[in-house]
């Protein structure tokens, strides 16, 4: 009884928070609109207020899939092509929470997709996308445990799924001081998939049945790796590289770029070579910009070498979407978050071109996927920078064992392959059934 006070309590509070917060922001959206920042950025969807073709029409039905920011826009991206073929007259509407996932969706999405921003998490933002999309299926991939719009959803009766499910310990820990609400919010999905095992055992801790949980594996992982050699050439196309080896650190944070150049400055004492840098988020490009000024190294942006002569031999790419193709232009590639305390990334996409993958001790988002690939001898964990520039050069003069390296990333990146089509027979279960 007492647990369900609270759990009572805390939506309550939460939601007429959310529904004060509406009201400040319709105040100020003169502002808002006027001087723009992140909540400008389609700010009407934001409110739940969607263009005219949002509504379907009435004997069509409506798959709704959030994906909150660009991790989750790539695994929509595997998810919808899979989905597509089997839907019939059904339709997929996209939403995401970021600019810059909602810029990735609609630039890599099917044409017949829907790329929406997500409303945001306030009662009248909620109710208003619902009457306006009316979806006959709600997908949520990852972690997007929204609680008004997981409540509003439910109340619907409208069938719930979460997919590609991932609990980090950090995450997990936090929840579990709110584990009657969270177990709440879970208890309305139908089925909940998840990448591993132990997102498994953190699921099922946090209130769902094992009934309702499966062990699906990672839609990233199913990214396809369609033409490699093509499409290695296209990349050093772009990159403008000839005879450099180009060593290319992808999803970088605060506090690796600087590490990083150290050890180019390595590889540049081997002969010519390329430095690839893509910050993991655009808004700190400013910052990367001013830390190569401070080490004398000009660079060029990425977004320019379309029109321009690349002049420097370093390349900022300063884009979203391009790193997962550009990772098989690299000779050397680096996943960044892990040699700083940021949990590491998903190595498996640069792996699934048959690179080699090097990375920091700091993994445990993808610890399992890391110690796969470093026990396939394809990747290279590495204490820090210093431990990087040796692994780096010993590669550099043993071509053989480092050219088998690559050969085992790309074999065991295609052993993880399965998920999407596990993933994808679970909404059409729930639609057949539905």
């Amino acid at each position: 009884m007492q647990q369900r006070i609270e759990k009572t309590v805390l939506h309550r509070l939460y939601s007429w928070f959310g529904a004060g917060l509406y009201l400040v922001l319709l105040l100020i959206r003169p502002l808002l609109e006027r001087f723009g920042g992140r909540l400008a950025y389609g700010f009407p969807q934001r409110l739940g207020r969607y263009p005219d073709e949002a509504a379907a029409a009435k004997d069509v039905q409506t798959i709704w899939l959030h994906a909150s920011s660009v991790g989750e826009v790539q695994a929509a991206i595997v998810l919808v092509h899979a989905l597509l073929p089997t839907l019939g007259q059904r339709r997929i509407v996209v939403t995401s929470m970021t600019e810059q996932g909602h810029r990735l969706a609609g630039s890599r999405m099917p044409e017949q997709v829907l790329c929406l921003l997500a409303p945001l998490d306030v009662p009248q933002a909620v109710s208003s996308a619902l009457r306006s999309i009316r979806p006959c299926c709600y997908i949520c991939l990852e972690t997007e445990l929204w609680p008004v719009m997981l409540a509003g959803v439910r109340q619907t009766g409208i069938p719930m799924l979460l997919l590609n499910g991932r609990l980090s310990q950090r995450s997990f820990h936090r929840y579990q001081y709110i584990r009657t609400y969270v177990a709440s919010l879970l208890q309305g999905f139908s089925h909940v998939a998840v990448i591993s095992a132990m997102d498994y055992q953190r699921y099922h801790a946090l209130g769902v049945p094992k009934s309702r949980l499966q062990v699906c594996g990672n839609l990233k992982y199913d990214m396809p790796a369609e033409k490699p050699d093509e499409t290695r050439q296209v990349s050093r196309q772009r990159l403008q590289v000839t005879g450099e080896r180009v060593l290319l650190c992808g999803s970088t944070h605060n506090g690796e770029e600087e590490q990083l150049l150290t050890v180019f400055q390595a590889l540049v004492s081997r002969g010519p070579a390329v430095l690839v840098l893509a910050p993991r988020h655009l808004e700190r490009l400013p910052a990367v910009e001013a830390l190569l000024h401070q080490w004398n190294e000009p660079f060029d942006r990425f977004s320019t070498l379309a029109l321009s002569r690349r002049t420097s031999r370093v390349v900022l790419i300063d884009t979203m979407g391009d790193l997962a193709d550009l990772y098989a232009g690299g000779d050397y590639v680096f996943c960044g978050g892990s040699l700083v305390d940021r949990g590491g990334h998903n190595i498996i996409e640069a792996a699934r071109w048959g690179r080699a993958v090097y990375f920091g001790p700091y993994m445990k988002d993808f610890r399992d996927a890391a110690a796969l690939l470093v026990e396939s001898g394809g990747g290279f964990q590495v204490a820090d920078a210093a431990a990087m520039t040796r692994q780096l050069l010993k590669d550099i003069e043993d071509p053989e064992h480092y050219a088998h390296a690559c050969s085992c990333a790309a074999e065991m990146a295609a052993q993880q392959r399965g998920a999407v089509a596990r993933q994808a027979a679970l909404v059409c279960q729930v639609l057949l059934t539905d």
